[in-house]
């Protein structure tokens, strides 16, 4: 059948077969016997080659655990102690968190964190820039990560939810997240405040 509607559309149009997808939009396609992956391997290295932590050692999580980050204004009413500056090039953080947005696309396990990030995108501190970092490092442990397109025929849909229940200090509000999947393929994912 896909043969037979190649023969159509050549007739249609001017088409040229370039046969098994590799790369699409600076995605990388695999084929291993699991399924089909999507990761960018390529775009990941070249984040962590760009922030300069080729000879970084690799975080195990993508932020740290029980890490309460503030706004600049926040501190400023609430002093907390330690004094956590502004940075003075603040496009530097801006960029950085920008690329790992892009990067969710096909690494949902970072989505949390950045969404988390790109709330301090206004005013961000010496420390918004080093847990930006620290996902970078956490990409950095494992850059091929991506998506599963399972090649098991498995009709069931499940769905999961959570919620980090008002942590954020500054709002109060709650930052759910959800995933769905089609048997062992992720097709939806959402984090967001």
């Amino acid at each position: 059948m896909i043969d037979q509607l190649k023969v159509i559309l050549q007739d249609i149009f001017k088409i040229k077969d370039l046969g098994h997808l590799r790369y699409f939009l600076g995605i990388e396609v695999a084929r291993p016997s699991e399924g089909i992956v999507l990761n960018r391997r390529k775009y990941a290295l070249e984040l962590v080659l760009e922030a300069g932590l080729s000879a970084g050692k690799p975080a195990g999580t993508p932020l740290e655990l029980n890490l309460k980050l503030t706004s600049y204004e926040f501190d400023k009413k609430f002093p907390l102690g330690e004094k956590d500056e502004l940075l003075t090039y603040p496009s530097m953080f801006g960029r950085t968190v920008e690329r790992l947005l892009y990067l969710t696309m096909s690494r949902p396990d970072i989505s949390f964190a950045v969404q988390t990030l790109s709330q301090y995108m206004q005013s961000p501190k010496q420390s918004h820039l080093e847990a930006a970092l620290r996902v970078i490092r956490y990409v950095k442990k494992e850059p091929t990560l991506g998506l599963l397109m399972s090649t098991k025929s498995i009709k069931e849909l499940v769905a999961f939810c959570d919620s980090d229940w008002a942590s954020c200090a500054v709002s109060r509000k709650l930052a759910p997240g959800y995933c769905i999947k089609m048997g062992d393929s992720l097709l939806s994912w959402k984090s967001k405040k």
